[in-house]
């Protein structure tokens, strides 16, 4: 095995990791944006930060839906019932994503949009966190050849 293989190999577990801090630090920003406390600026500067935020963390999950998990479903079997609840997570997460959207939409007072970036926050972080408890070991060994995009998405 060349370097570069064994780069590749090691990478997916890091790519992961990545990508959630990533999304973590996404979400921070939107926050920020939302804490500023300029109703005018800071509403376009949320209204952009949000969707953003919102798009990278549902593309996020789809690739993985789509792209890693039925990948490490067939290689480990072991891992369906973890995927199922990593899944299962996705959907919620994607329920509080609607709602963010809905109240941006009606343009909700600030304090509800807070509570709707706290909401996401504690699934987010417990969710990433079982994840990566989980997945990242196994994904130190996976040979997969595709791009981090691919199946981690646009990041």
């Amino acid at each position: 095995m060349t370097e570069q293989e064994k780069s590749r190999l090691v990478a997916w577990n890091r790519e992961l990791a990545a990508a959630h801090q990533r999304l973590r630090d996404a979400l921070r920003v939107t926050r920020d944006a939302l804490d500023s406390g300029d109703t005018g600026s800071a509403r376009t500067d949320l209204l952009l930060y949000c969707h953003g935020f919102c798009t990278a963390l549902s593309a996020h999950h789809v690739s993985e839906d789509v792209a890693l998990f039925p990948e490490l479903s067939a290689r480990w079997p072991a891992l369906r019932p973890t995927i199922a609840r990593l899944r299962e997570d996705h959907d919620t997460i994607a329920s509080l994503l609607g709602r963010l959207d809905r109240a941006l939409g009606r343009s909700a007072p600030v304090e509800e949009l807070q509570q709707h970036l706290d909401g996401l926050a504690a699934i987010m972080e417990s969710h990433f966190r079982y994840e990566e408890r989980q997945l990242l070991d196994i994904l130190s060994t996976l040979e997969l050849d595709a791009e981090p995009q691919a199946i981690l998405g646009p990041l």
